[in-house]
């Protein structure tokens, strides 16, 4: 017997009936006598005209516009390649990038190890990725301390308009960058890094869950011995 379709953001099994409202079948489903349904363990979310399963663990799947953050891990005459935490290569050409880079000179500017906020501005059929750093907002991270979770929990981590982050932040007082492929750059006093670290991983832990905001802000307060300032997060289902 099928279940039926799941409110946004529950958990789905193989076999889910997804209400897609018109929409296409994306990654993660199959369509089968014109009905979308999961073929995965994971989350159901829309985006683009399609309804998709994203998996509660696993790499990064790019996609065009994603804001993401990499690692330079080689370099070639007129590209650095980047670690993005997907099982696709991205690449960042010269041309990507605010500088004016000569050929043959890419090492001057990035180095293997270095930490970089870029932008997905393409992914074509094949799954080529190309990045870019041409945006003023973009370009190298220095110092810091990088986190890594599920892609899939990235949303519940930054909240509605940026609620959970503005949580954090109240507390810690720490620069953070949060890329859609999971993976989280952070700056600020050793404590105030541990603890921000250690509400992600609350957030890593119980992101499908309800009762997620609560028990971050009880874990800050605890830490810092004062009330919270940030009104609390409702999301969309009404969990808080």
């Amino acid at each position: 017997m099928e279940r039926s379709a799941p409110a946004r953001r529950e958990v789905v099994i193989p076999g889910d009936l997804l209400d897609g409202h018109g929409l296409k079948p994306g990654s993660g489903t199959f369509n089968e006598g014109g009905r979308i349904y999961a073929a995965r363990l994971g989350i159901v979310s829309e985006r683009d005209g399609l309804v998709s399963v994203t998996p509660l663990s696993g790499r990064y799947i790019p996609r065009s516009q994603d804001v993401v953050i990499g690692k330079v891990m080689d370099l070639g005459p007129s590209h650095w390649l980047v670690d993005i935490n997907s099982p696709y290569p991205a690449p960042l050409n010269a041309k990507e990038t605010p500088w004016m880079v000569e050929f043959g000179d890419t090492e001057r500017y990035l180095h293997v190890g270095d930490v970089l906020l870029a932008e997905i501005v393409s992914v074509d059929e094949a799954m080529r990725v190309q990045l870019s750093m041409a945006d003023r907002q973009f370009g190298r991270l220095s110092g810091g301390q990088i986190v890594q979770i599920s892609p899939a929990k990235v949303p519940r981590l930054i909240g509605r308009q940026g609620s959970m982050i503005g949580l954090i932040r109240d507390f810690t007082q720490v620069r953070m960058f949060v890329g859609q492929n999971g993976m989280i750059w952070l700056d600020g006093d050793a404590d105030g890094v541990r603890h921000t670290a250690n509400a992600i991983r609350l957030v890593e832990d119980r992101g499908h869950l309800p009762g997620l905001t609560d028990a971050v802000r009880e874990y800050l307060e605890r830490a810092y011995g004062r009330s919270a300032s940030t009104p609390t997060e409702v999301d969309d289902d009404g969990r808080r």
